[in-house]
């Protein structure tokens, strides 16, 4: 690198901010985390918060749970208020600290056991039987909507017991709700996100009490009637527990899982050698599906709150103090990951953080898993000419990566 190439990326290191992000950075923000890794890993934002870009650093935050704490109460008071979003956001498993988080993943445990998931890839593989089955008629087809997403709508749908005719506004949802998340939040994503809450509770409550006046009859991948039964240790989830993390669930699993396949298959277009590699050798989607975790995280940015005084990366902090862990640049840290800007589908080992690590890691990350390698696999076995039909759209957003729009041809 030259003199000059280095001084421009430690000047967009110095110049970084997480509240003036622009369309380059949504667009690619891997030279910036570059930069901040290099120039600035521990760097402290106008807030006062710090943004954290190095793997060892982000992996020794996410495995200290007592000095790191994930409640959230005090950082979404000041954006969300005394609004649904802030109810949901503070009540459900993900930003909840010990003992109540113990609590509540152990009463949604039996949801993700391996005989949970056995059951549930039969019903993912006819799933996406089904999906390319008509992308098969139609030859053009967006590989989001009509691909990516539906497949974790329908499984989520399964898993709650939503009719078929009434799981339309189930994304909708979702994405208002995860979009309340970002960075910077607009006036109309907090009335998105407050109306997605609201309805979305409304529409459970009816859907509860129904499973409570028949409480029989449903398959072993039908999680909400375990949910409402679910007891350990004597204790039960509360009512709000029970509706908001019922949200969770539809969250957790729809926008990350359709972030993976989207982000994965779009990889493979860039990187067609790697590509090529799948198809001669499919037994690889194992470890593909974790390079494409890695190289494309679809959660890029976590956030924990110092609980006392400590140094972090050498860095000293007050209690207190709010901290960004960038998932996607630990990712490509070259520390750990070799060549970290090239897709390498057979990279071992792979520690990724994707899934974070800890008494937070993703408690859905083996469902996501096997839904990602049956996508994946499925659809280039099924389409080995499958290439890009338009131009691909990015979401636009800073904690969630993936695409709005990826329109794709079978081929021949």
């Amino acid at each position: 690198m030259t003199g000059a190439a280095k001084a421009d990326e430690r000047d967009l290191a110095e110049r970084f901010d997480l509240r003036r992000l622009d369309a380059a950075f949504l667009e690619d923000p891997y030279p910036t985390y570059r930069a901040l890794r290099r120039h600035h890993p521990v760097r402290r934002l106008a807030d006062g918060s710090f943004f954290l870009t190095r793997y060892d650093d982000i992996a020794a935050v996410y495995r200290d749970s007592a000095l790191f704490s994930s409640d959230k109460r005090s950082a979404f008071r000041p954006t969300l208020g005394d609004s649904p979003l802030y109810e949901h956001h503070t009540t459900s498993l993900v930003f909840n600290d010990p003992p109540n988080h113990t609590r509540v993943r152990k009463l949604l445990a039996p949801a993700f056991t391996p005989r949970a998931l056995m059951a549930l890839q039969g019903r993912v593989e006819a799933l996406v039987d089904d999906l390319l089955d008509r992308a098969a008629e139609r030859g053009r087809f967006d590989l989001v909507d009509d691909f990516a997403a539906a497949l974790p709508v329908q499984l989520i749908g399964d898993m709650l017991g939503v009719p078929q005719d009434e799981r339309e506004p189930l994304r909708g949802w979702s994405l208002a709700i995860l979009g309340a998340l970002e960075p910077v939040l607009t006036r109309a994503q907090l009335e998105a996100g407050v109306t997605a809450v609201v309805e979305f509770k409304d529409y459970l409550r009816a859907l509860i009490a129904a499973r409570r006046r028949r409480p029989q009859g449903y398959d072993e991948s039908e999680i909400l009637s375990k949910l409402i039964a679910a007891e350990a240790d004597g204790e039960t989830l509360t009512e709000l527990e029970l509706l908001h993390n019922a949200i969770f669930l539809l969250n957790a699993g729809h926008e990350t899982t359709t972030n993976l396949i989207g982000n994965g298959v779009e990889a493979l277009f860039r990187f067609g050698g790697e590509r090529a590699r799948l198809q001669r050798e499919p037994g690889l989607i194992k470890l593909a599906v974790e390079e494409f975790l890695r190289f494309e995280s679809s959660n890029q940015l976590g956030n924990r709150r110092l609980t006392r005084d400590a140094e972090v990366g050498g860095t000293a902090m007050a209690a207190g103090t709010y901290i960004h862990l960038c998932i996607g640049a630990a990712n490509r840290d070259p520390r750990h990951f070799a060549d970290p800007d090239r897709l390498d589908i057979a990279r071992e080992p792979n520690r990724h953080l994707a899934f974070a690590t800890g008494i937070h890691a993703c408690a859905g990350m083996s469902l996501a898993r096997m839904e990602g390698q049956v996508a994946i696999g499925k659809l280039m076995a099924r389409f080995p000419a499958l290439e890009p039909a338009g131009p691909a759209v990015r979401g636009g957003r800073a904690r969630f990566r993936g695409f709005t729009r990826l329109p794709v041809a079978t081929g021949p």
